[in-house]
């Protein structure tokens, strides 16, 4: 009979598990007790947001009508909805062309599309200012008509959600049967049809799970939008940052709450569709 292992016996005893309990909740608390405190000070009603004087939800109904926080919240959602759809199309595009396809120096290229994923965001902020300084697209959308304004953190959002985009459909891509595409052109199906039924209906939740992830991306985006936005264009993060340096208020909490609450949810649902899907034994 095999022999029950004691505590303390073990790799994995009681003791090591106390400590990695421990550990672990120490790591929750350093990550998410400054996101608790911002959202518990937005129903502060100190003026100044610094010390709890009582709870109210009036910081909320002054954010709402805080007109410069509703266009700059306007601008990211429009950035973030248009740069979210290209990106989801080039990123799919690229996930099919790699996952399909052996072509010369195939790795390098994979490499060179993962750029914009680890390079800092300062550099790619600043790359992405030059160039729209060399190619005089930096002046060229000032006056131009909402939300043609935006072109150029749309650009350079679509520049760097692609890459994620391409990595969640390609991951989703290398579990496909490749006889199921097979079976459809033996059964008559031109190459059109077999992608339209066969093989994007397999894509759909990693091509929604990377939109999402899109959508948060530039929704959260600060760094890069801060370089390549106009005197015109003002995002949400941007603007949050403008007042901030003047002091956090409840209302500035508030309006951070209703972006994280987004944030979290797009994030919820990414990760629900990109989970693996279980499949009954039969």
């Amino acid at each position: 009979m095999a022999e029950t292992l004691k505590p303390g016996s073990g790799p994995l005893d009681y003791g090591n598990r106390l400590w990695l309990k421990i550990l672990f909740v120490a790591i929750f608390i350093a990550l998410y007790a400054p996101i608790a405190t911002l959202i518990a000070f937005s129903f502060n009603t100190d003026k100044r947001g610094v010390v709890w004087r009582g709870f109210t939800w009036d910081n909320y109904e002054k954010a709402w009508n805080n007109v410069a926080l509703q266009e700059a919240l306007l601008n990211s959602l429009t950035i973030a909805f248009i740069a979210t759809i290209i990106a989801t199309i080039i990123g799919a595009m690229a996930a099919l062309f790699l996952w399909r396809f052996r072509f010369p120096f195939k790795p390098a290229y994979e490499g060179v599309m993962a750029l914009p994923i680890v390079i800092p965001e300062i550099c790619m902020g600043v790359s992405l200012l030059l160039f729209f300084i060399y190619t005089g697209m930096m002046g060229w959308s000032v006056g131009m008509p909402w939300p043609l304004n935006l072109i150029n953190i749309i650009i350079a959002h679509v520049a760097f959600c692609f890459p994620f985009v391409a990595v969640v459909v390609r991951s989703r891509l290398v579990g496909f049967n490749r006889q199921l595409e097979e079976a459809s052109k033996d059964l008559g199906a031109s190459e059109w049809q077999t992608f339209w039924n066969v093989i994007l209906p397999f894509m759909m939740p990693g091509l929604v799970a990377g939109a999402l992830l899109a959508f948060t991306l530039s929704l959260d985006d600060f760094v890069i939008t801060f370089f390549t936005s106009g005197p015109e264009t003002v995002t949400f993060p941007v603007k949050v940052y403008s007042l901030v340096r003047r002091g956090v208020s409840p209302e500035i909490n508030a309006a951070s709450t209703v972006l994280i609450v987004i944030t979290v949810i797009a994030t919820i649902i990414a990760m629900k569709l990109q989970a693996p899907q279980k499949t009954g034994e039969g």
